[in-house]
C-alpha cells in the first residue's frame, strides 16, 4: 500500500522484471498521477476517489488461455460490486469486452492486463468508488457513490475483488468451460451493435453475437475479434 504513485501498473511490472515479485502480490495506492488504462489510455481520479490497484499472478494455464486473464478480472469486479454495493436491478452491473465495468450506460471500472517476461501477469484495476459528477473524468464516466452505492468500504472491495478473482482463476486452471457462458450472461456487448476500431487503424460495423473459447469476441458477420477498441452502437 502506498498513498502516492505514478502507476501502480508500471510498478509492479517493473519489480516483476527486477524479480522482486512473487504470485499473489498486489499493491495498493490512494492516489495515481500517472495511472494508464488498456491502449495507452490515461486514468485520472482524485485522491482517495478511487480503488487503485494492480496485482501479480503466474496463472497455470496454458498460453492459448491467457486472453481470458483479463475477462475474469472483470468478472470478478462485477461479482465483488454484486456483494458489496447496493446497486438496484434496474442499474445491473455489466461488462462491456474486453476491458470495461459499467452501469447502465455509464462506465465506472476499467482495467489493464500485461504479460510481464514470460513470468506472468500483471492486472491493474482502476475502480471510480466515491467520485461525484464534477470529479468525473468524461461524460459516459459514473462512480458507485453515483449509482448509489454510498460511503462504499474499498477496503471490502478490495478484498472481494481479489478472492472472487482467486475462485474464477481456480476454474481456468481446471479448464472449467461454465465460465464462458457466464461471462457472457454478464456482458453487455453481447447482442449489441458494435463498431470494432482495429490496432491498424481500420474499423468494423457489425453485432457481436458470442464470445469464443479463447475469449474473442465473435460477430455476425463471421470475424473473431482478439483485439480491438469496442463502441457499443445499440445497448440491448
Amino acid at each position: 500500500m502506498v498513498d502516492v504513485t505514478g502507476s501502480t501498473q508500471n510498478d509492479l511490472v517493473n519489480s516483476v522484471r527486477a524479480s522482486n515479485s512473487q504470485h499473489g502480490d498486489v499493491l495498493v495506492s490512494e492516489y495515481q498521477s500517472s495511472g494508464r488504462g488498456r491502449l495507452d489510455r490515461t486514468f485520472e481520479a482524485p485522491p482517495l476517489s478511487a480503488l487503485l490497484f494492480s496485482f501479480f499472478i503466474e496463472p497455470q494455464i496454458d498460453a492459448v488461455d491467457l486472453s481470458w486473464i483479463p475477462l475474469i478480472a472483470g468478472l470478478s469486479v462485477v461479482g465483488a460490486i454484486d456483494s458489496c454495493c447496493n446497486i438496484t436491478v434496474n442499474k445491473r452491473v455489466m461488462l462491456k469486452w474486453p476491458n470495461d465495468i459499467l452501469i447502465g450506460e455509464k462506465k465506472i471500472a476499467g482495467l489493464i492486463s500485461e504479460h510481464v517476461d514470460k513470468r506472468g501477469v500483471v492486472v491493474g484495476i482502476g475502480i471510480n468508488v466515491g467520485m461525484n459528477e464534477s470529479e468525473l473524468p468524461v461524460d459516459h464516466a459514473s462512480s458507485l457513490e453515483i449509482e448509489g452505492c454510498h460511503g462504499c468500504d474499498r477496503d471490502a472491495l478490495l478484498v472481494a475483488i481479489l478472492t472472487e478473482f482467486t475462485s474464477l482463476l481456480n476454474r481456468l486452471e481446471r479448464g472449467d468451460k461454465a465460465l464462458r457462458d457466464e461471462y457472457a450472461a454478464r456482458c453487455a456487448t453481447i447482442n449489441s451493435a458494435v463498431r470494432v476500431e482495429h490496432p491498424a487503424g481500420d474499423f468494423t460495423e457489425s453485432v457481436a453475437i458470442a464470445i469464443d473459447a479463447s475469449g474473442a469476441l465473435v460477430l455476425a458477420d463471421g470475424k473473431h475479434v482478439n483485439v480491438g477498441d469496442v463502441i457499443h452502437l445499440q445497448r440491448r
